[in-house]
């Protein structure tokens, strides 16, 4: 039962780095980019596609609110599931 929440948290973070992805080759190509704020709030859902797409591809690496913003997520993110974890309120 729980490797579903296992497979659609994947899902969503190679969704998230394929978005990373899309916007880079955006950029390269001079097309219409999808907004940081959009950017950001995908991270806050799939923080390890954040991270890894933005290394990868080597896309906002230079800009403080994503090489400050996205690690802060990644550590506020594995406290709470730590603290879910400490109390027993984790799903799995």
């Amino acid at each position: 039962m729980y490797y579903k929440w296992w497979i659609m948290y994947l899902l969503i973070n190679v969704g998230v780095f394929l978005l990373y992805g899309l916007d880079k080759w955006k950029a390269s190509a001079h097309r219409w980019r999808i907004s940081e704020k959009t950017l950001i709030a995908a991270a806050v859902f799939g923080i390890l596609g954040a991270y890894s797409g933005m290394y990868f591809f080597h896309h906002k690496t230079q800009k403080a609110k994503f090489y400050i913003g996205v690690p802060v997520i990644l550590v506020l993110e594995i406290m709470i599931i730590l603290i879910l974890i400490k109390y027993r309120l984790f799903p799995f």
